[in-house]
């Protein structure tokens, strides 16, 4: 499995991934020209763009990738607070997989602030290879099996978030609405330690806040518990 994070971060989220058959973008959170750059100009080689939620560091292009003839594909909440329309939008619905290119694509329900977020697991079936892909949720209730690849939403940790607040970085008042739509450090090795990671070889980092994250804390942390290659996005 090749993965290409393009941009990842509250100032937008995008990335590339292929299973050397069939390439898709995971979230469209930048403009679309860096996009194209990070596709190598190659973004009508795309055969779909897999939205997570409607913020904009998460939907921002999609129209504009749209009009360049890639397929949107989202939940239901995501395409009406977007205002998506035509027929390159295809809803999404939690626990009913469809196939893409080499793909089996399974969406399912996430928890945060925002209209029908969903995470994506994406099955090769050109190699085998199991992809775990969510961002922008603060627990994930389902398990998994087999997984080889994940890439998750690793945002803060409760040390850095005590430092910010102390320091004020951050607004006390700002702590419940962090705590409840976005991964911690925390929550998220209790999400690993809960599924299966026997074939796992990668985890990608994403989406860490600049003042309530440390970076190399978290890669040491998830490399002690999974034994698996960590990337920081």
């Amino acid at each position: 499995m090749e993965i290409r994070p393009i941009a990842s971060g509250s100032s937008g989220n995008a990335y590339r991934i292929s299973d050397g058959e069939t390439a898709l973008l995971l979230d469209a959170g930048i403009p679309v020209r860096a996009i194209q750059i990070g596709c190598d100009f190659r973004v009508r080689a795309l055969s779909g763009c897999f939205i997570t939620h409607c913020h904009q560091d998460h939907s921002k292009a999609a129209r504009d990738l749209m009009r360049l003839g890639v397929d949107i594909y989202t939940g239901a909440g995501t395409v009406a607070a977007c205002g998506l329309e035509g027929h390159r939008v295809h809803v999404t619905t939690p626990l009913e997989q469809m196939q893409i290119g080499s793909f089996d694509v399974l969406p399912f329900d996430v928890q945060h602030d925002a209209p029908d977020s969903q995470g994506f697991l994406f099955t090769s079936r050109a190699t085998g290879e199991k992809l775990l892909y969510f961002t922008d949720t603060y627990f994930v209730k389902y398990r998994f099996s087999g997984l080889t690849h994940i890439m998750a939403e690793c945002n803060y940790s409760r040390e850095a978030l005590q430092r910010s607040v102390a320091a004020g970085y951050v607004s006390i008042d700002m702590v419940p609405r962090l705590m409840h739509s976005h991964m911690s450090l925390e929550h998220l090795m209790d999400m690993l330690s809960a599924n299966d990671l026997t074939r796992l070889q990668q985890i990608f980092l994403l989406h860490l806040s600049n003042n309530n994250s440390d970076a190399e804390q978290m890669k040491t942390a998830i490399q002690r518990l999974t034994g698996a290659e960590v990337y920081v996005c």
